[in-house]
Formats: structure tokens, C-alpha cells, sequence
């Protein structure tokens, strides 16, 4: 158990005293906080528990918090409890309690973060998803870090994860990709191929010649002059198979490796789509009817109110019913995403996790419905939203790939500043804030860039390890994490002892919260508590980790610093991010 929720538990424990002596019905995990305050000033804790129990006693705030205050301060976790503002409660916790945490930090690792809360509940985390049309680009960049780190987060919570890649592989984007080939395998033979042939539905990038290539390698000549119901198929499956070998190759230089890959058609040859409409039909969920004129077509453009068949999703919260089959008997691309989702609700998911860029805000609602109505409320559905990556050099907008012909690959931007940085600065901001990446500012070994400044830290530390093995012998980590910690008490010492001993709730929260973005700023916070304190060590003798007539500050010193290279250790973990013993 976390420090944070052992002395939270101690004050919620002193709270229903206080609570069952005045006969009060409160559920105080549920209403009361306990939070650390926004303002270090204000201490450790803060609690609202004076305001929410005034309420209900006809009482001043004030005056209730100045009692419960007398409840606290004999706990020995806290040596403060003062009444603030309205009748908020402000809170210091004991020196020791945080002490404890270094010792336990360094005996669990990067376990210290993990918790059984959510154990045996099972999360997909779909993420991705790109068509199989072209090279990914950097909005799949995002994507694919968000949900790798997202699914990292929840495991640390006890989630069992799926990582899971849908391939569009139906619809007419892959006919086109398919006959975009075709124009290029019929020019690796010799054929002109006139400009207008490539319409605008068709892809141009280098990267279909090479698809090209390869199938006039193997199949030399044997399409040609042949009839598009000959050679549509095969180049579709061919040209799909070489994305998605592309995508998977991609996909690995920034660190992420799906656990599943599932076909829109194999679910269409499976039947999913009408297992789906099964699904609805007996739920009462399907009619078919006539959707109003949509809002953007004007009242005197024709518009023909032709039945279809409809999910009665406005039942569930969304703005509109959806059409799942057109009159002329076509699915929609809805459809799609019905038998899809029923296909991973079928494969037991307690909880499903989809990461999207912010185009697909007006998909949130049908979804959302779409999973509510057919695990009859059963399964969790959660959709994040992400920001395109603005590119810069120096300020400046990066020009386009060539070889994608219109967009910048993931593959360009991994090469260009690798995958460490690519990681870190695709989820240094919230997912709905738009992020510039400077390719020129990411890369530099300033104390401005945030990684490097990560980095530095823990490869001071390091060094620091390094120089003491080099005189003293090889640490032992048992004895540090056992060793009297009586010595720390600068406040720069105890300002990096209570952020790692709050690690544990920043995980869980980012996790909770499917936010990743608060692992590299709590990362952050370390990192300028220990530079802060390597500083005024060069200027206070005391504050020295290694002083050579004193052993048992120096264990002490050691034991703080390998429970906060313990804790990068497991912060880089969670991103995806390689620890740097040494900075060049």
C-alpha cells in the first residue's frame, strides 16, 4: 500500500469517529477527499471533510474543522492540522512516514508503482487502426505511443491488456489502392500510363512503385491486358499484406508490438455484421424508418427519404439514429464498426479502450451507444482523442515526405531524432493539446529540453554510484534499503522524498484517467527536485552524497538517490524509454 493511502486511511479512520459520534450518515470514501493541495505551502494533505459535514449539521465549516482538527492531531502520521479558508483542513504529514518510503521503494523496484485494484478485469486497447493505404504518418505517431503507454499504465493498475490493431482492409480506399498498383505495374512493363489515369481517389507516393515491384517480380506479366475482375483481388490481398508488413515494421522503431491484429473482412466473411443486427433486433434496438433531412442540405436541394434500416441509438444518448443498412441493401461503414465491436465484446472484454484523432469526435457518440446497447450496459467504453503533432525545424514548418507524397511518415520522424524522444515528446502533453515537436529543439542537450533533463538526472545519479564503487566497493542495495534515513531533513531532501513517495498515485491517476502526459511532468518534478538538490550540494558540505568521514549519511544519501533512479527507472519503463547511464 502506497504512503498516501496509509495515512489517507489513518485520517478516513479518524473521520468516522468524529462521524459516528455525531450520528452522521457519510460515506467518506466516496464524498470526502483527501488530496495533496495544490499549494505546497499548504502542506501535504488537505481534506473538504469540515465543509461537507457542516452541511448536514446546520454548523459553521469553521467550527467543525477546528474540532476534527483536534480528532487528527494525536494520529502520529501528522504532526499539523490547521483550519483554512472556508473550512478546508490543511495537513503535514510526519518526516518519518515519508522516510519509510525511500527503504520500500528500493525493495520493490519498479513494483512500487503497481497496484491489484483492477486485477482480473479485461481491457483491449485498440489503437492505430490505420487504413493499409500508405506509410504511417505522424498523427499515427501519437496514436501509436498514447496507446502503447496507456496500455502500459493499465497493467500497472492490474489490468489484463490487449493491444489490438483494427485493419480497414474493405471499401473503396483499398480498390483504389489496389488499381493505383496496377497503373505502376503496368508502367514496370513498359506501359505509358497518362497522367488523368491517377485520379484523385489514388495514391501517388513512391511506396506504391515498390508495391508495384515486388508483384511484377512474382508475377511478372501475367495481369496484363487482363480484366479488372482478374487482378482487382489479388493486388487488393497483396497490396494490403505490404502495408501491413510496412505498418508493423513502423510501428516497431518506436517500441510498440500489437498482441492482435483483426480484419474488417475476415469479420465480414465471419458474419459479424449480421450477428451485430441479430444482437440489436432482439434487443428491440433496429427499425426500419426514414432519418430526417440532415441539417446541412439545403430545403430546396432534392432529398430522397428512402427507407432503411436504423439502430435506435438515440436511446442510448446519441444525438441521432444510425443507419446500419442503406436502401439499396449496402452496409454502411457503421455496420462495420457494429460486428467489430461485438466481436470483441464476444471475446469477453470487460472494458474497451479506443484512441482516435480528434476528427473522429462525431463517431464518440455512435460508438459509445453501439457497445451500451449490445453488452446490455455490461462493458466499460472509454474513447480518447488526440491532436495532430505540429513539425517544426527552427520555428519553421517541416516540408512534406517525398516518399509519402503528401505527409510525414512515422518512419521520418523515428530516423530523424529516434525513438526515445519520438516517445517522450508524443505524450509530454495532454492528448487534446496540440504538440509542436522541433526537430532541431528536441535533440538538444540543454537543460530546456525535457527529456534531457530527465536524463541528466538520472545519469548524475549514476555517476555518482560509479564514483563511489570506485573507492568504496560495490553497493549493496539490501543495506541501503535498511539503513537509517535520520540524517535527511534539508527541505530540498524531503521535497524529493515526498515526490517519489507520491510515484505510486501518479500512476494510478494517469492510469485511472487514461492520461499519460502526467508521467513524464511527475517525471519532471523529480528531476528538478534532485537538480536542485546535486546543486546546493556543491555549496553545503552536509548535503554531499558522499562524505568519506561520515558512512552512515552517506548510506543515507545513496539510499535517496537509488530510490529515485528506481523510480525514473520505472517512469522510462512506462513510456518506452531507454535510461542513459552517461550523457555525451
Amino acid at each position: 500500500m502506497s504512503m498516501f493511502c496509509v495515512v489517507r486511511r489513518c485520517i478516513l479512520d479518524a473521520l468516522q469517529q468524529y462521524v459516528d459520534a455525531c450520528g452522521l450518515n457519510v460515506d467518506l470514501d466516496a464524498e470526502v477527499a483527501v488530496e495533496p493541495p495544490h499549494c505546497k505551502d499548504h502542506g501535504d494533505l488537505y481534506t473538504n471533510a469540515a465543509m461537507i459535514f457542516a452541511k448536514r449539521l446546520g454548523k459553521p465549516p469553521r467550527e467543525i474543522a477546528n474540532i476534527i482538527c483536534e480528532h487528527l492531531l494525536p494520529l502520529p502520521e501528522i504532526t499539523e492540522a490547521s483550519t483554512a479558508g472556508p473550512g478546508f483542513i490543511n495537513i503535514r504529514v510526519a518526516t518519518d512516514v515519508w522516510k519509510l518510503r525511500i527503504g520500500k521503494i528500493i525493495r520493490l523496484g519498479c513494483n512500487y508503482s503497481c497496484t491489484d485494484t483492477y486485477r482480473g478485469i479485461a481491457v483491449n486497447v485498440e489503437f492505430v487502426s490505420a487504413n493499409p493505404t500508405g506509410p504511417l504518418h505522424t498523427g499515427h505517431a501519437r496514436n501509436a505511443v498514447l496507446g502503447s503507454v496507456i496500455a502500459n499504465l493499465l497493467e500497472k493498475v492490474g489490468y489484463d491488456v490487449t493491444r489490438e490493431f483494427y485493419i480497414n482492409d474493405l471499401g473503396s480506399q483499398i480498390k483504389s489502392l489496389a488499381r493505383s498498383v496496377y497503373l505502376r505495374y503496368q508502367e514496370s512493363f513498359g506501359i505509358a500510363v497518362p497522367d488523368d489515369a491517377f485520379t484523385e481517389d489514388m495514391y501517388c507516393g513512391e511506396y506504391i512503385k515498390d508495391i508495384a515491384a515486388a508483384l511484377a517480380e512474382i508475377h511478372h506479366d501475367a495481369f496484363i491486358g487482363k480484366d479488372e475482375s482478374e487482378w482487382l483481388h489479388p493486388f487488393c490481398e497483396f497490396s494490403i499484406a505490404r502495408m501491413m508488413d510496412e505498418a508493423k515494421n513502423d510501428l516497431g522503431l518506436v517500441g510498440v508490438t500489437m498482441d492482435l491484429y483483426t480484419s474488417e473482412a475476415a469479420l465480414h466473411a465471419r458474419g459479424m455484421i449480421d450477428r451485430a443486427l441479430a444482437k440489436l433486433r432482439e434487443n428491440g434496438d433496429v427499425y426500419e424508418g426514414v432519418l430526417p433531412r440532415p441539417k446541412g442540405i439545403p430545403d430546396d436541394e432534392e432529398w430522397a427519404e428512402l427507407p432503411q434500416t436504423l439502430f435506435n441509438s438515440t436511446k442510448y444518448g446519441d444525438d441521432v439514429d444510425r443507419v446500419i443498412q442503406k436502401s439499396d441493401g449496402t452496409w454502411t461503414y457503421f455496420a462495420g464498426d457494429l460486428a467489430y465491436h461485438l466481436d470483441k465484446i464476444e471475446r469477453g472484454y470487460q472494458r474497451l479502450v479506443t484512441i482516435l484523432g480528434a476528427d473522429h469526435n462525431g463517431y464518440l457518440k455512435r460508438l459509445s451507444a453501439a457497445v451500451n446497447a449490445m453488452s446490455n450496459g455490461k462493458v466499460e467504453f472509454d474513447v480518447r482523442l488526440y491532436q495532430l503533432v505540429n513539425f517544426l525545424e527552427n520555428g519553421a514548418p517541416v516540408r512534406m515526405s517525398k516518399r509519402a507524397g503528401n505527409f510525414i511518415t512515422l518512419r521520418d520522424v523515428v530516423e530523424c531524432v529516434g525513438e526515445d524522444i519520438t516517445r517522450y515528446m508524443m505524450i509530454s502533453r495532454h492528448h487534446d493539446v496540440m504538440i509542436d515537436f522541433d526537430f532541431a529543439k528536441v535533440v538538444e542537450c540543454t537543460m530546456d529540453n525535457p527529456l534531457f533533463y530527465v536524463q541528466y538526472a538520472y545519469a548524475r545519479i549514476c555517476s555518482v554510484f560509479r564514483h563511489y564503487e570506485s573507492e568504496f566497493g560495490k553497493i549493496d542495495e539490501a543495506e541501503l534499503a535498511g539503513c537509517d534515513t535520520a540524517c535527511i531533513t534539508d527541505d530540498l531532501e524531503m521535497e524529493l522524498v515526498k515526490a517519489l513517495a507520491y510515484w505510486p498515485e501518479q500512476v494510478k491517476a494517469a492510469a485511472i484517467a487514461l492520461e499519460p502526459h502526467r508521467i513524464p511532468k511527475h517525471l519532471q518534478d523529480i528531476a528538478h527536485s534532485f537538480h536542485a538538490l546535486w546543486n546546493k550540494g556543491k555549496v553545503n558540505v552536509e548535503l554531499r552524497f558522499i562524505d568519506r568521514n561520515d558512512n552512515g549519511s552517506t548510506k543515507a544519501r545513496l539510499a535517496l538517490l537509488l530510490a529515485t533512479k528506481s523510480v525514473i527507472d520505472d517512469g522510462f519503463k512506462i513510456i518506452g524509454v531507454t535510461p542513459m547511464q552517461e550523457m555525451r
